[in-house]
């Protein structure tokens, strides 16, 4: 699925959508470039979750965690220099729990992604205005088949 959208309101939006739609144990990767509305997305996110309180991304923290109809587990691994740091951090026990789990910059610890999970790609688009971004999600698994039919 491909959007592309015009202010951080369309991006918070398209998050809260999924978020609304989230269950236990998913997974959501969000990948993009500085500044292209990664944590947007997650506070929208969180919002589809009925999470209220502010959404700060844990650049230094590695995670935050939020409480909502779901669990929210919020990753930004930017600054994970080695897989090794976020194992040590118990990743597996975050990301194989009933909560969601959002992991910003999940490109960097790749392979630590299990089989089923939602990557999401927001790419700046200059060319049409500094606005811009197209948001590109991808469901991997099963388990999101719900998801894939409600189109």
């Amino acid at each position: 699925m491909e959007i592309i959208v015009d202010s951080l309101e369309d991006t918070i939006n398209i998050g809260k959508n999924l978020g609304s739609l989230a269950n236990p144990g998913d997974i959501v990767c969000i990948t993009g470039d500085l500044g292209s509305g990664k944590t947007h997305f997650t506070k929208g996110l969180a919002s589809g979750l009925g999470i209220n309180c502010p959404i700060t991304s844990p650049t230094f923290t590695i995670v935050n965690e939020y409480e909502g109809r779901l669990k929210l587990y919020h990753f930004d691994v930017y600054r994970v220099n080695d897989p090794d740091e976020i194992e040590a951090i118990g990743f597996d026990e975050y990301i194989f729990s009933d909560a969601v789990s959002v992991i910003e910059w999940a490109n960097y610890i790749e392979e630590l992604i299990p089989e089923e999970h939602i990557w999401v790609e927001i790419r700046k688009m200059p060319e049409l205005g500094i606005n811009f971004r197209k948001i590109i999600i991808q469901y991997y698994g099963d388990r999101y088949n719900y998801i894939k039919e409600l189109g």
